[in-house]
């Protein structure tokens, strides 16, 4: 994105100072024409910036530059990040004054709020191009301290409690691992992981919500664009492989089992103090997680290969953490 990059050339400069078009074209991954016509976007942005010839010579920015921008505080400063990554300054040719508005901003934050509005930015996504719904929505209204709370579990990186009412089904806790937030033509998602499992919540169906003090079990660092468009093709082609498993489940865990799987396709009579259920899985690698998670009490009866691939794991750590064998004597050589 080419704001992002016009960004990024006046941070380099102040930071550096004197950089040749050669230099900040590497830094940038372009070429040193790209560099020059950057500059000049930069200058008609009004950001003075302007070059020095010679042996010596190089771009460099106004001694003591800074924007000059104060009263913003850090979600302030965030939401206009946000709005910083919108395509449609691009495509009404408004890229170099988005850099310039985007460096104010960023400038106004204090050094050490910068790190963590920036990564927070990663964690947002506004309208991407591809959606889970075809049909034009309008805007939800969500309760302001739910939305707060959830968002302050994906900008901490710490792990979120929701009381979330599925489609069809009575409202239910979960905990989740937050990935990040996206708006889609008015409607807001969460974007989770759930017992092993890629979850996608809609925001309007949180009813409550508690951030933990627990870290999330996530990448530090997301493309949530890709994960969005990967989440939205599995939507389309019918939420990928799922996988039917019958287990026989110790009842003391059979809660924790159910809240793992996506659905409970039936019941059966108890099979010696067990009850036999059969359960549908996301994938094979959320069915397997899940079962493992259980250890010995709950056993797969179905599919075979689940059952296979369950014991050659048990065997493979039951071998690792294997007690070293005693040596055996089997005579003596020594004699009086």
């Amino acid at each position: 994105m080419r704001a992002d990059r016009l960004v990024s050339l006046v941070l380099l400069l102040r930071r550096r100072g004197r950089m040749t078009a050669d230099a900040l074209a590497r830094e940038l991954e372009v070429s040193a024409r790209t560099v020059l016509r950057d500059m000049e976007a930069l200058s008609a942005a009004g950001v003075p910036v302007y070059a020095e010839r010679g042996r010596n010579g190089g771009f460099a920015l106004l001694p003591d530059f800074r924007t000059a921008l104060t009263g913003l505080n850090h979600d302030e400063a965030l939401a206009l990040l946000i709005a910083g990554s919108r395509r449609g300054a691009q495509l009404f040719g408004l890229g170099s004054s988005l850099a310039s508005a985007m460096l104010k901003v960023f400038d106004a934050l204090p050094e050490n709020l910068r790190g963590t509005a920036t990564g927070a930015a990663q964690r947002l996504l506004v309208d991407p191009e591809t959606d889970l719904l075809a049909r034009r929505v309008d805007s939800e209204e969500l309760p302001e301290p739910i939305v707060a709370e959830v968002r302050r579990a994906v900008f901490a990186g710490h792990r979120l409690r929701i009381h979330y009412a599925a489609v069809g089904q009575a409202a239910k806790w979960r905990t989740v691992d937050p990935i990040g937030l996206v708006t889609v033509r008015g409607q807001g998602y969460l974007l989770a992981v759930r017992g092993g499992a890629d979850r996608t919540y809609r925001l309007s169906r949180v009813l409550a919500a508690e951030a933990l003090g627990e870290p999330a079990r996530r990448p530090d660092t997301v493309d949530l664009d890709r994960v969005w468009q990967e989440r939205n093709t599995q939507f389309r082609n019918g939420g990928g492989e799922q996988v039917l498993v019958r287990v026989r489940v110790d009842p003391a865990r059979r809660e924790d089992l159910v809240a793992t799987a996506l659905t409970v396709r039936g019941e059966d009579a108890q099979d010696a103090g067990r009850p036999r259920l059969d359960l549908v899985f996301q994938d094979a690698r959320h069915a397997e997680w899940a079962l493992w998670e259980l250890a010995a009490h709950a056993e797969v009866l179905s599919p075979e290969w689940l059952r296979a691939s369950l014991r050659d794991r048990a065997a493979a750590i039951a071998a690792l953490y294997a007690p070293p064998a005693s040596p055996q004597v089997t005579g003596s050589s020594w004699t009086p």
